[in-house]
């Protein structure tokens, strides 16, 4: 029987709850597909998920540092409201992208508004929270050439991007 291991394509069902049990995210009665071992997934349920087998099922709660990291202050800052596109009605918990200090494309999250400063926040939404995973595998396979090549999953009848 196949083992999950770097470079297999693995198909789950999940559940991903918080601390106080409210649900996140889910594969929602359709399944997830990633390639084990790209970093397709946080870092503590695929360390999790090594060596599981089809039909295994697994709960686990990966801590901020194996998940999404800790939360980090200094990535809150204060930019004035010239910044965002005009006419926009910005509102609390609102995301955007803006350009980081090499050029690279960031997340943020509008965390207050002040009159004309708006706080953005950094953070991956999910910084500092510890993730409660229900897992089901339900399909394991090697990986093509290709999906290792690329670093993820190709589907059936998926348009590739590269």
């Amino acid at each position: 029987m196949m083992k999950i291991a770097d470079n297999t394509v693995v198909t789950i069902d999940y559940e991903l709850k918080d601390e106080q049990g409210n649900v996140l995210d889910s594969s929602d009665g359709g399944s997830f597909a990633y390639l084990h071992g790209a970093r397709n997934i946080v870092h503590g349920l695929e360390q999790a998920l090594t060596g599981k087998s089809a039909g295994d099922q697994v709960s686990v709660a990966v801590l901020p540092e194996d998940g999404y990291g800790t939360r980090d202050d200094a990535k809150l800052q204060a930019v004035p409201r010239s910044m965002f596109p005009a006419g926009t009605d910005i509102q609390v918990g609102m995301q955007f992208h803006a350009e980081g200090p090499q050029g690279q494309v960031l997340m943020v999250t509008v965390a207050s508004i002040d009159g004309d400063q708006i706080t953005v926040d950094g953070n991956h939404p999910l910084a500092g929270v510890t993730l409660k995973f229900d897992v089901n595998v339900v399909e394991i396979r090697e990986a093509t050439k290709e999906e290792v090549d690329h670093g993820h999953v190709h589907g059936p009848g998926q348009t590739h991007h590269h």
